[in-house]
């Protein structure tokens, strides 16, 4: 088959990280030619800073070198700018008239510095900075000339200042706003910013407008270049460099000549759909800093990523992704001072803020909210919770349970010793990070420079760190976003990945199964373009669960794509054995049960039976070949204690018994037991039913919890009582038996439908939020009647492999007690 041919123009980070996913889907389907202006190959242009200020070398900073491009098969033709895209021959022409023909066309060719219109900025001595060649001349000049001015305090601006002045440079910083850094900062914390920089020898003009650039006389040494700046106001001050950092503009000129749409008015760029295609010509795609998309164009490396993503997918003929655009934040560590700011942090009349301002001790912080969720965020000093704060705001989670100590940061602690400075970054390099696997803070810093990492998984993948256990993660995350700055973004958990096998997401795939009508795990993965051929441990599981979730008794089960507790019917132990739990519903049994237990546990010299926290009775260390006839013998289902399943439906005695109770809570925790026995749900699922408010059931720790009240039920949701304790959330009261079945099931069905693989509910509440599951579940009727039906649609039709004995007896007897107790 003869090969599309495919022609980048640009060789910047979005462009090449788009060829690099490409590469990843489909290594064979395109001839590759790519054509840059500068005379290299593509290189990390975030970390120029540190090559300014000599902590770094240029070569350090390659992230793709010349063999990079010969070993992937592309054509690069280094150093030659594309002139003319002649869209009816389909051909692109370089200025020295090197020709390419293409099929499809990718268009990265970025962003150009915006230098205002000032007379004299033509001068020998004027620099923008945006290049390896910027970077080189500013180099040089601070090696023979004295003076620089930094036109422009913003991001840029001041990581070029404190370049120079780590040059030895004597540096003014003029800027034509209020405070420095407006964009991201606030007042307050640009002014703290600023008096930090100040005390380490940076110098500032602000609310100044330049006039002129001001050419130099007779001294050799500057006689034909810049000599210094004149100002509106009259005043002037000498220089020997200026730098202009007045912000960018998208690279558009070429595509404009071409015909293609760059939109109008305030934003202009290469005007693109969700699929990264423009929207002129739907065989030229474009991302990165040249792209305006739904009238935002940006500036940071982390959304250009994402764009480079979805494009790939798309180039490659998936046609699964989509780019709706990216919530930003901005990080910035210049001489040693951490600051953070992330959304709209404003304010404004429909927002509040929580606010921590301590000059003397250096730390600010500026939680700006808009109904209890979080919108925007500026911290200055302690920068240590700004990926957490950045994740609450792109997940949009209610915050309102934490509200208290959210100011406090996510551990609720500070590190005293380090004044509130990023604990990431105050870590001396031999501090142990990950402890499953080894690996030191020293090792994922130097990964992430020498590899160009930019994502937790690229730092799980060349180290190993957080991919075991994963309780490091949140430090990992740290190390990285202090690492690599204004590139570092968080990811959304609508968009992490599934696992290595896909670069698609839970979402993605739920979505693909549902639109397609995928039945089969073959099918989803040929459809969904999966790496591997048979996929994963963790992948299979998650494709098998969505499809038997969303087309039940359609979609074929596959038990070797089920963990090995399931496929057993038992827990598997440390030492290789199993235990076993039958089923007793609500935690109700009868003398001919507990007789055929004592029975089995005896004849099999089961070593160990025990009560569980949840009621039940739990044979431990049963030999997997005796597994099948303890089933047998014992007659009795099993109770799913083993599965991503219904678990256990706790119960107190209720008014069955206790004089204190109020409902009958036994015969609910029956009824509810019964009608979800055989429901697969995301993860393990647990209920308890308390007969009164004094909770003996625990039902406040419940993933749904029912409190019998004089009145009726009240139902709690989302509680955990696992590593960390989580009390559930009140969904709801109603008056009835069959309202408690209705409404517990409907909010478990959303959960089903709506839950990540291996989401717990108090995770999944906590992502979607607790509103938007009562609209749903309690606010609109008609579609918690349909969620009701649909659960029970799903289960109607479940047999348990091992009950095929178990008549009704037990049940009649269970039914029996709760007649003569109603007696």
């Amino acid at each position: 088959m003869k090969k599309m041919k495919l022609v980048m123009i640009g060789n910047g980070m979005a462009g090449v990280r788009t060829l690099e996913e490409l590469l990843k889907h489909a290594p064979d389907l395109y001839d590759i030619t790519v054509f840059g202006a500068e005379p290299h190959g593509n290189y990390n242009r975030i970390l120029l800073s540190p090559v300014l200020a000599g902590e770094m070398t240029l070569p350090e900073i390659m992230l793709n070198d010349l063999g990079w491009y010969r070993d992937n098969g592309i054509t690069l033709h280094a150093g030659k700018r594309i002139t003319k895209i002649d869209r009816v021959r389909r051909r692109v022409i370089a200025g020295d008239g090197t020709e390419a023909e293409y099929d499809r066309l990718l268009v990265a060719t970025g962003s150009t510095p915006f230098i205002p219109p000032i007379p004299g900025k033509e001068l020998p001595g004027v620099l923008a900075y945006r290049d390896i060649a910027d970077t080189e001349a500013m180099i040089d000049a601070a090696a023979r000339y004295r003076h620089a001015v930094v036109i422009g305090a913003g991001l840029l601006g001041l990581e070029a200042a404190n370049g120079l002045m780590l040059r030895g440079m004597d540096v003014t910083v003029v800027h034509l706003a209020d405070w420095i850094m407006e964009r991201q900062l606030d007042r307050a914390a640009a002014d703290m910013l600023q008096a930090s920089l100040e005390a380490k020898g940076m110098k500032f003009l602000l609310a100044k407008q330049t006039d002129a650039l001001v050419e130099g006389g007779g001294d050799k040494n500057n006689a034909g270049r810049v000599a210094g700046v004149r100002f509106k106001d009259g005043g002037e001050i000498p220089a020997d460099l200026v730098v202009v950092a007045a912000g960018i503009r998208p690279n558009y000129a070429l595509a404009e000549s071409a015909g293609l749409h760059c939109g109008e008015g305030r934003v202009r760029g290469i005007v693109v759909s969700d699929t990264m295609q423009t929207i002129t010509d739907p065989r030229i795609y474009a991302v990165g800093e040249c792209v305006a998309h739904r009238g935002v164009a940006y500036g940071l490396v982390a959304p250009l990523f994402e764009q480079g993503k979805v494009c790939a997918n798309h180039l490659a003929n998936f046609g699964i992704g989509r780019y709706e655009g990216s919530v930003t934040s901005t990080k910035l560590k210049v001489t040693g001072i951490d600051v953070f700011s992330a959304g709209d942090f404003s304010g404004g009349a429909d927002t509040e803020e929580i606010v921590l301002h301590d000059r003397q001790g250096g730390v600010y912080k500026r939680i700006v909210l808009r109904n209890n969720r979080i919108v925007g965020s500026v911290l200055y000093g302690d920068t240590a919770d700004g990926a957490w704060y950045f994740q609450l705001m792109k997940d949009g989670q209610d915050i309102g349970a934490i509200r208290d100590h959210l100011m406090f940061g996510q551990n609720n602690l500070g590190d005293a010793g380090h004044k509130g400075e990023n604990k990431a970054a105050a870590m001396p390099d031999s501090a142990e990070v990950c402890g499953c696997n080894g690996v030191c803070k020293g090792t994922i810093v130097k990964a992430i420079k020498e590899k160009g990492l930019f994502t937790i998984d690229d730092v799980k993948k060349h180290t190993k760190a957080a991919s075991s256990c994963g309780s490091c993660t949140g430090l990992v995350e740290q190390i990285l976003a202090s690492t690599i700055g204004g590139a570092y973004q968080a990811v959304s958990v609508h968009d992490k990945a599934v696992c290595a096998c896909t670069e698609l997401s839970h979402g993605d795939v739920r979505k693909a199964i549902r639109d397609h009508k995928l039945l089969t795990i073959p099918a989803a993965m040929d459809m969904m373009a999966w790496k591997t051929p048979n996929g994963c441990a963790t992948c299979r599981p998650a494709l098998n669960y969505y499809l038997i979730s969303t087309w039940p008794h359609e979609a074929k089960d596959d038990p070797q794509s089920r963990f090995i507790n399931e496929r057993a019917h038992a827990n598997i132990q440390k030492d290789g054995t199993y235990s076993v739990v039958p089923r007793m519903l609500g935690g109700l049994t009868t003398p001919a049960e507990l007789r055929r237990i004592a029975d089995v546990a005896e004849k099999y010299q089961i070593p160990t039976v025990k009560v569980t926290g949840g009621q039940r009775i739990d044979l431990l260390g049963i030999r997997k070949d005796d597994l099948p006839k303890v089933w047998q013998d014992l007659g009795m289902p099993t109770g799913h204690a083993y599965g991503k399943s219904i678990r256990t439906v706790k119960t107190c005695v209720g008014s069955e018994h206790c004089r204190f109770g109020t409902q009958r809570s036994m015969a609910m925790g029956v009824d509810l037991e019964r009608m979800l026995f055989g429901m697969w749900s995301p993860h393990k699922v647990k209920l308890a039913v308390s007969g009164c408010p004094r909770n003996c059931a625990e039902s406040g720790i419940k993933d749904v919890g029912v409190i019998g009240v004089d009145s009726g039920w009240e139902l709690y949701v989302a509680g955990n009582g696992g590593i960390k304790t989580e009390v559930a959330q009140f969904l709801c009261k109603v008056a009835t038996r069959e309202e408690v079945l209705e409404y517990s099931a409907a909010f478990l069905q959303l959960y089903r439908e709506e839950g990540f693989y291996l989401e717990r509910t108090v995770h999944y509440v906590h992502r979607v939020g607790l509103e938007h599951v009562k609209k749903r579940v309690v606010e609109d009727a008609v579609n918690r009647k349909a969620l009701y039906e649909r659960l029970l649609y799903a289960v109607q039709d479940y047999t348990d492999p091992w009950a095929e004995r178990y008549a009704a007896d037990a049940a009649q007897a269970l039914r029996a007690q709760f007649e003569t107790l109603e007696a």
